[in-house]
């Protein structure tokens, strides 16, 4: 068994939603689906979560089987769509506030890159929870990724610019250092986006790959007597990558929900 990627699902889950992940052993090697994959589920377990388990995040085990745990269909609906909360309009409470345990296999073996698990996950809101919805454009609040003063200090890649980015996360002792390998700026978007309270738009004009460093304090109440300590996320963003977030009004895409239902029984 072994997590799943962070830029699929533990940037969705563990950030926007404040999950954590789950606590999983790395006991075999998982094969990866073939990217040309376009799976679907063969069957699919949707229950309601016990409020008192401690297992939340993203699970994936032997060669076909997936676990949501304690996932809300707004989280499923933010991580398929790649969307942020406010780009959500028209969602009964219950998408905010019930939370689903769904045990289900795939029908191609291997585990799913990023795009293959938000395909997943749309498929499942549709076949298990009904999902219907509509994509309208509308202007909103939102925060404008740009270069800062003297430009961005990203490092460009040398990998194959076809191959999947990496992300990696390591946090201790309230700070955070984020490793970006071979991967678009919209990568980093989509980490902002969990972490904002505001849509992030990408203004920089930044094409092709990159690897760099972020370091931050996940903590920003936190007062600490280390000069060396690692600043906000704003300021390390400006002040490591070169990049700032400017709040604007901007056009941008706005995920209606027509029409959602509980699970029917399994």
């Amino acid at each position: 068994m072994r997590r799943a990627s962070r830029a699929a699902w533990l940037l969705a889950f563990a950030t926007a939603v404040a999950c954590g992940g789950v606590q999983a052993q790395n006991n075999t090697a998982m094969p990866k689906m073939a990217r040309s994959a376009d799976p679907d589920w063969d069957v699919a377990a949707v229950r309601p979560s016990d409020p008192n388990s401690k297992e939340i995040g993203y699970r994936i085990s032997g060669r076909r089987q997936i676990q949501l745990l304690r996932q809300t269909a707004e989280a499923m609906l933010i991580v398929g769509y790649g969307v942020h909360k406010k780009q959500i309009e028209n969602a009964p409470e219950w998408m905010r506030t019930q939370e689903w345990d769904v045990t289900g296999e795939t029908d191609v073996v291997g585990e799913p890159n990023e795009a293959q698990v938000k395909a997943l996950v749309r498929k499942l809101l549709k076949e298990r929870f009904g999902l219907m919805v509509h994509t309208e454009q509308r202007e909103m609040p939102v925060f404008a990724l740009t270069a800062a003063k003297g430009g961005a200090k990203l490092k460009k890649s040398d990998g194959d610019p076809s191959a999947l980015a990496d992300e990696y996360e390591r946090e201790s002792a309230g700070e955070s250092t984020l490793k970006f390998v071979n991967a678009p700026v919209s990568l980093l978007v989509t980490f902002l986006d969990f972490r904002a309270d505001k849509p992030v738009v990408n203004k920089t004009g930044l094409d092709g790959r990159y690897d760099f460093t972020l370091k931050y304090t996940t903590d920003e109440t936190r007062v600490s007597a280390d000069a060396n300590a690692a600043p906000g996320l704003f300021t390390a963003m400006e002040e490591q990558l070169g990049l700032k977030l400017e709040p604007m009004k901007a056009a941008a895409d706005v995920l209606v929900v027509d029409k959602i239902t509980t699970p029917s029984a399994n």
